[in-house]
């Protein structure tokens, strides 16, 4: 049985708690709230995670709030505002936009504060679109996950810069951490994919999606003009049968079958980082944050990212990785060969200054104590005004 809370009770809101940024976010959030005095609750439509939520000692309640549907988001303001008065919280954060329509109303209902996250650009082509996403700057402050975001809020949304708070995301160095990767971790991947020993690897973690940049490494390779090499291209393609096949046809088309390889999954993405010469973010389109190119720092990988986004924050061009123009596979080529041409003493000198970048910058500890004190923040101007 837990300690009874002596903290304020938080809420969190999102469609699903399975694999992803947002969701690991929510529970390292869940984790630092209980850890901090506070009770932690996460309304979800369930998933993967909610086991190790719970563990932490936060509370899991299973509502169909990743629904898009307009009667179920209607139903769930009343299932949301029941369980903010039946469990006491004291805020309310939502995480998402389909949640957060109903968040936001059942926050008002029950005149809780409401706080949102904004963890991407999302697509606004047209006004309704640019309506439903309006939803995620109503909170009384806007926490983005970083300044590319902060802008994008600002600029786009004409939400005032003191309403919103930047915070990255944050890397667990406690498993992105090269010393507690075992020899036999690296091993066991190698054998799997059958890497001969001392092939260089070249790395691109990440769902398989057009946007995410694959295609564009194949075409560096080709345009590397190496035999010598291992080229990952590690993700699910998410039922996305199709862009698989499109990228098999793409690297038989061009001779590359005994090169590039699909890892369709992985378990043990700091092992794999490991194995890795050179840790590729591809994609054609802005990352909101860059939580890849994060992670292989982290673990002391030479990394080359696209030149937008939050991609210029995470990386120091030419200190701790290489940032290359959207879309340009000489230009990633050229990249690789570079980073492939490095000697013992570059990569050591690189290891440690991304190393210190990232402890420095981006650890979950730092993401979680700020977006606790942004909830110090709300609650206490709440308090002012009640």
């Amino acid at each position: 049985m837990p300690p009874a809370a002596t903290g304020p009770t938080i809420l969190q809101v999102l469609p699903r708690l399975e694999t992803g940024g947002v969701e690991r976010g929510t529970v390292d959030i869940a984790r630092a709230i209980v850890e901090a005095g506070g009770r932690a609750l996460v309304a979800s439509a369930g998933g993967g995670l909610v086991r190790e939520l719970e563990r932490c000692g936060a509370e899991h309640v299973t509502l169909p709030v990743h629904s898009k549907q307009p009667w179920t988001v209607y139903r769930n303001v009343a299932r949301l505002a029941e369980l903010v008065r039946s469990e006491d919280v004291h805020l309310v954060h939502a995480r998402s936009r389909a949640p957060a329509w109903s968040a936001c109303y059942a926050a008002r209902q029950t005149g809780r504060p409401f706080l949102t996250t904004f963890h991407g650009t999302y697509s606004g082509k047209s006004a309704l679109k640019r309506a439903y996403n309006a939803v995620m700057i109503r909170g009384e402050l806007v926490i983005a996950i970083s300044e590319f975001i902060g802008l994008h809020v600002m600029e786009f949304y004409g939400v005032p810069r003191e309403r919103v708070r930047v915070i990255h995301r944050g890397v667990d160095l406690d498993l992105f951490d090269p010393d507690a990767v075992s020899a036999e971790r690296i091993i066991q991947l190698a054998t799997a994919w059958r890497i001969p020993d001392d092939m260089p690897v070249i790395m691109l973690p990440g769902r398989l999606t057009r946007w995410k940049g694959q295609t564009v490494v194949i075409e560096a390779i080709e345009k590397l003009g190496r035999r010598d090499v291992r080229c990952l291209l590690i993700g699910p393609d998410q039922g996305r049968v199709r862009y698989r096949g499109e990228l098999e046809d793409m690297i038989r088309g061009r001779g590359l079958e005994d090169i590039v390889h699909i890892i369709d999954d992985c378990r043990d993405i700091p092992a794999a980082m490991m194995l890795a010469d050179v840790v590729i973010s591809a994609s054609t389109d802005p990352e909101a944050f860059g939580r890849v190119v994060a992670e292989a720092q982290a673990m002391g990988r030479p990394v080359i990212a696209t030149d937008h986004g939050g991609a210029r924050e995470v990386v120091i061009a030419g200190e701790t990785g290489w940032l290359t123009p959207p879309a340009d596979p000489a230009a990633l080529a050229n990249a690789l060969d570079r980073v492939l041409q490095l000697d013992s003493d570059g990569r050591e000198q690189l290891a440690r200054r991304a190393i210190a970048h990232v402890r420095a910058k981006f650890s979950r500890e730092q993401m979680c104590a700020r977006t606790l004190s942004v909830y110090d923040e709300v609650l206490a101007r709440h308090a002012e005004t009640a």
